[in-house]
């Protein structure tokens, strides 16, 4: 069932079905800009651009290039130089939320975590000491 939203772009009222994030009109312009920034990178001295070059060479927001390298519709694999911010650390990342380093770095905090539980556990089982009681005869 369709939701009632304001578009984020324009501000207007918009049928949400879960397709598009915005409404009818500016969803038009948004493939016009696709359209242009692909034009623009179709050409082979343009390839290797970066978000930086493509948004003032085209006029399309940052935030936009983003959005379409994180849902695919620009593939990292054809133009090198895109991609998206990380979650945590903002550098640019092609795959997940986090980049590589930010990834790797909360592995290494879990692994930690699981050693301190581990550790906890065998002091926990070291403490605990079995008394037996004799009884008089």
């Amino acid at each position: 069932m369709a939701e009632l939203r304001n578009c984020p772009t324009c501000g207007d009222f918009f049928n949400y079905t879960g397709v598009r994030e915005v409404c009818a009109n500016c969803a038009v312009n948004e493939e016009k800009m696709y359209e242009t920034v692909y034009r623009f990178l179709r050409k082979r001295e343009n390839r290797a651009a970066n978000i930086d070059r493509i948004a003032e060479a085209t006029g399309v927001t940052e935030s936009l290039l983003h959005q379409w390298v994180r849902k695919g519709r620009l593939q990292p694999a054809l133009f090198p130089n895109l991609g998206y911010p990380c979650d945590k650390c903002g550098a640019l990342t092609t795959t997940g939320k986090l980049c590589a380093k930010c990834t790797d770095e909360i592995k290494r905090e879990l692994n930690t975590i699981e050693a301190a539980e581990e550790l906890r556990e065998a002091l926990k089982e070291q403490d605990q000491a079995t008394y037996y009681s004799q009884k008089d005869r």
